[in-house]
């Protein structure tokens, strides 16, 4: 354990949990505050921030340094492509696209973004799914991307810790070791902690939404708190036994879970619409994705750009120190080029297919179908969407039951995700911390997100994720600076471009 790190950390996160606890009302009203002031100073930098995330890595996998591995030259991927998909996606967005695949189209059908169409009718559909589409696939895929490269080349290809601090050594030194490198930890592992509980009441809303819907059990803070403690004790167990035995076995089973309900879905459903939407909106997508990218309040619905985009990219970046760790843990011997395609259009295709299923086939219900999906959202809340559409098809029980399932194990898989990297950060690095930081780590983010819960439900989880995004995408801004740097170095060192070895990603053993 690193006490420079473990400490400032515990006790950032130990005072949230004891001011929610003591005095809520004082949490949320101060929080509120907060969140006001990041969004009306700086918001416009999530914006910029997050579209140059995406035009570095795409340069850097297109890029003659494409060409370098992330480990020594002859060290090959620990994990199978198949594998090394299924937990990136599971743990990266798995919680969030069962919450939103339905909501988020339905909330844009029925107010469509920055008024670019009429209410409820074709022309919001389609803008609906674009704005999905937008929100879910290259960008934050970006912030992942360019958080693990960093990570994976100084882990595995320097042979430094694998912390976020160890990613500034062109810049720092080996201050990495001091004040500023334990700081730019600390901040990590709270991030970590406040994005990880975003996601774990957002899970724990519609696992109670669920059981609402399957057994009348009604829909309560006290139930959700219940969950959130049941499924913390399970990630906790699932955590200590490892990487390759719980997150690995928990992501397989759920990619081949969802996709079968996906399928479900696409073959009861408008299959013909769903292929047209996909065709169509994806098109729509690209056409107007700088334009998307670089929107700011100055011209536009300020209030639209800070519940959706500015929230969203602030989710993403305050998951980025835990994802873009567990991503590196699990690429090393890939190359930089292999790293960001799979990373960046892998995850992105299965997005897009995601939405166009879930989220299509909930516009054709409200455009030709029986419909309700917009009022029974406004009504009972976004985490209700999902089971109120599944249940216009046959044996909505069942799909119901499942989906249900698949929510607790995504909840499982990316809560245990992240407490062992909240462990490694807090210990040096190392990649097997000691069980007892993870349990604690992983029951500071059940406490975390059952005071967000109480404090004001999906607003009060918003406004947490983008409080602790805001000094981590300072940090992030670094780093990108602090990788180029290195790659230069590399070059330096090895020679020309022209020296690396364009299978193995080293050098050329006529050029050594």
């Amino acid at each position: 354990m690193d006490p420079g790190v473990f400490w400032p950390a515990l006790i950032v996160a130990a005072g949230f949990v004891g001011w929610g606890v003591l005095s809520p009302d004082s949490l949320a009203s101060t929080s509120t505050a907060v969140l006001n002031w990041i969004i009306r100073a700086f918001g416009w930098s999530f914006v910029v921030s997050t579209a140059f995330f995406l035009a570095f890595a795409v340069f850097l996998a297109f890029s003659r340094f494409g060409r370098i591995k992330l480990g020594h030259d002859d060290e090959k991927p620990e994990f199978s492509t198949i594998s090394w998909v299924c937990m990136m996606f599971s743990v990266g967005m798995g919680i969030g696209l069962m919450f939103w695949g339905v909501a988020e189209p339905i909330k844009h059908f029925g107010s469509p973004p920055h008024g670019l169409a009429v209410p409820q009718s074709r022309e919001a559909a389609l803008v609906a799914m674009q704005y999905a589409y937008f929100h879910w696939a290259l960008h934050p895929w970006a912030i992942y991307a360019v958080v693990g490269l960093a990570l994976a080349y100084f882990s595995y290809r320097r042979d430094l810790p694998t912390l976020i601090s160890s990613a500034f050594h062109p810049l720092l030194g080996d201050r990495i070791h001091g004040p500023i490198g334990r700081t730019i930890d600390a901040l990590a592992i709270i991030a970590t902690l406040f994005g990880t509980a975003t996601s774990l009441g957002l899970g724990a809303q519609q696992i109670n939404s669920g059981m609402n819907f399957l057994w009348s059990t009604g829909e309560s803070s006290t139930i959700s708190l219940t969950i959130i403690g049941v499924l913390t004790v399970v990630f906790i167990m699932s955590a200590v036994s490892g990487v390759g035995k719980g997150i690995q076995f928990l992501s397989n089973m759920n990619m081949i879970i969802a996709l079968i309900l996906l399928a479900f879905l696409a073959l009861v459903g408008p299959t013909v619409f769903i292929m047209d939407t996909l065709i169509e909106a994806l098109g729509l997508y690209i056409s107007d994705l700088v334009a998307m990218s670089f929107r700011t309040s100055a011209f536009s619905d300020g209030k639209w750009l800070a519940s959706w985009p500015i929230f969203y990219w602030a989710w993403w970046i305050s998951w980025a120190p835990f994802v873009g760790v567990f991503i590196a843990r699990i690429s090393r011997g890939r190359t930089i080029r292999e790293f960001v395609i799979g990373v960046l259009l892998i995850p992105s295709a299965v997005t897009f297919v995601w939405f166009t299923i879930m989220g299509g086939t909930a516009l054709y219900s409200e455009l030709v179908g029986p419909g309700g999906l917009v009022e029974a959202i406004n009504a009972k809340g976004e985490a209700v969407s999902l089971f109120a559409l599944l249940e216009q098809y046959p044996m909505a029980v069942f799909t119901s039951s499942v989906a249900m399932f698949l929510v607790a194990i995504f909840f499982v898989s990316g809560a245990d995700a992240a407490s062992v990297v909240m462990g490694m950060l807090s210990s040096r690095g190392t990649a097997h911390p000691r069980p007892g930081i993870v349990v604690l780590w992983g029951l500071l983010a059940g406490a975390s997100a059952s005071v967000l819960l109480v404090m004001g439900g999906l607003n009060g989880l918003q406004t947490a994720s983008i409080i602790a995004a805001a000094p981590f995408l300072v940090v992030m801004v670094g780093l990108c600076v602090s990788l180029w740097k290195g790659l230069m170095d590399d070059i330096e060192v090895h020679g020309h471009f022209e020296n690396l070895d364009p299978h193995t990603g080293g050098v050329r053993e006529d050029h050594l």
